[in-house]
C-alpha cells in the first residue's frame, strides 16, 4: 500500500463518493423525491460514509481513524437497509438497487480491509506537518 497523503486517495472514500452520487440520482426521481423521510435519511447515511472516512483521516491517531472508519462502515450498512425500502416501495428498479447495493457493499468491504490493515500496522502518530513552521 503506497502512502496516502489525502483522504481523496483512499479507495473506500472514492467508492463512497460513487455511492453518494448514485443515492442522490435515485432520490431525485419522481416518487422517491417526495418521500422526504426516506430520501433525507438515505442521503445522510451515504454522506456519512464519505464524511467519516475524511474526518477519520484528518484525526490525530490511527485509533481515532479506526473509530471513524467503523462509523463509516455502519453507515454503509444503513444505506443497504434503506435501499430495500426504496425497492419495496418501487422508488428504484431492481437494477438500480443491485448497482447501488453493490457500491455500498464494496465500500463496506474496503473499509473493513482498511481497518484490518491499520490494526495490524499500528503507528503511534500518523499525521505530521514538519514542512511548515508555526510561529506563536
Amino acid at each position: 500500500m503506497s502512502a496516502i497523503t489525502r483522504f481523496e486517495d483512499i479507495e473506500s472514500w472514492k467508492t463512497a463518493r460513487q455511492l453518494t452520487n448514485s443515492v442522490y440520482a435515485h432520490t431525485n426521481q419522481t416518487g422517491f423525491n417526495r418521500d422526504f423521510g426516506l430520501r433525507d435519511q438515505i442521503r445522510r447515511a451515504s454522506v456519512s460514509v464519505m464524511s467519516n472516512i475524511a474526518e477519520g483521516f484528518e484525526s490525530r491517531t490511527d485509533v481515532q481513524f479506526i473509530n471513524f472508519l467503523g462509523m463509516a462502515r455502519a453507515s454503509a450498512g444503513e444505506v443497504r437497509a434503506q435501499l430495500y425500502i426504496a425497492l419495496d416501495q418501487k422508488y428504484i428498479t431492481e437494477e438500480q438497487f443491485k448497482e447501488t447495493y453493490a457500491l455500498a457493499q464494496t465500500g463496506a468491504r474496503q473499509i473493513s480491509n482498511f481497518i484490518k490493515y491499520l490494526e495490524t500496522n499500528p503507528r503511534p502518530r500518523r499525521i505530521s506537518d514538519d514542512a511548515y513552521k508555526y510561529e506563536a
